[in-house]
């Protein structure tokens, strides 16, 4: 069997499970309009088969999410302005389309591994912030990546924890640890010895992830997902396309596949695995400070 045939059984699966939800919704209705005599659907309190994990997927990937991913082109706009005059044969689109696989490869090489890695084992949590911290060479990624993941653990404190704590008895391990890694972070804002707490994006989405009670598949798949948002959004300011194109390039097959065969290659690398494997990527977002005008931030 090979990938292929896997995706298509994998798509298969979520068929007939989507079919399987369906029919029993469809089935409450018929069973509860039938019991009560009245013969009126409209009656009936319909409970619709989503948990609070599908809800709080759908809010993980809003594009409308604070996390501040608008205010970086993750390079786009660097890798744009070393493209000038384009080259013979290339179009501006060409050239975004080679970027935004680049792009992606890249992320899911050096971030992935920390994100599947926090997921796996949130106690991990400080050594892996403070691991990608040091293996993060490029200084304007590294402080997109922090500025995200601060931005990650005010969401968290301000409108998730709540919603996470109260569907719980107790507790768990994993909400305990996010609530004391935002604490550190602030005791490391104000003292005169900080802690090795940076607040990158990668392992806390992993955790936090963890903690709303999403899967291992959908965790990977939508962080790389909303990279890919943020890289087409930065394209639309940009001016490189519209606003269509670009929904139509996030709808598109091949933007899944993309997707799907970065988690693949990925999926078993452990964060002492993980690397740049588009060096030219570290150097087009490095550079974007360097710009004479810029429309985003470094």
């Amino acid at each position: 069997m090979n990938a292929s045939d896997a995706g298509a059984l994998r798509q298969r699966v979520s068929d007939l499970e989507a079919e399987l939800q369906t029919s029993k919704a469809l089935l409450r209705i018929a069973e509860g309009k039938f019991s009560n005599g009245t013969g009126s659907a409209f009656q009936l309190s319909i409970s619709l088969p989503l948990g609070p994990s599908v809800h709080n997927l759908m809010l993980l990937s809003d594009s409308a999410l604070p996390l501040g991913s608008f205010a970086f082109s993750s390079g786009l706009e660097s890798f744009l302005a070393h493209h000038k005059p384009l080259p013979a044969g290339q179009t501006i689109l060409s050239l975004f389309h080679k970027f935004l696989k680049l792009s992606i490869q890249s992320v899911a090489y050096t971030n992935v591994p920390y994100v599947l890695a926090g997921f796996r084992d949130p106690l991990e949590l400080m050594d892996l912030d403070n691991d990608l911290d040091a293996s993060t060479p490029c200084t304007v990624a590294r402080r997109a990546s922090i500025a995200q993941g601060r931005a990650l653990l005010s969401i968290w404190e301000k409108a998730f924890a709540s919603s996470a704590k109260s569907r719980l008895e107790e507790d768990s391990e994993t909400v305990i640890v996010v609530d004391t890694f935002a604490k550190d972070l602030k005791i490391a804002a104000i003292s005169s010895d900080p802690l090795p707490v940076n607040g990158h994006l990668a392992p806390l989405w992993g955790v936090v992830c963890l903690a709303l009670g999403l899967n291992l598949e959908e965790v990977g798949y939508l962080f790389l997902l909303n990279h890919a948002k943020s890289v087409l959004s930065a394209a639309v300011r940009a001016s490189v396309m519209g606003p269509y194109m670009a929904q139509n390039i996030l709808a598109g097959q091949h933007l899944q596949d993309l997707i799907r065969r970065s988690l693949e290659r990925v999926w078993l690398l452990q964060p002492e695995d993980a690397g740049q494997v588009v060096p030219m990527m570290d150097l087009w977002i490095g550079r974007h400070e360097m710009l004479y005008s810029r429309i985003f931030n470094s």
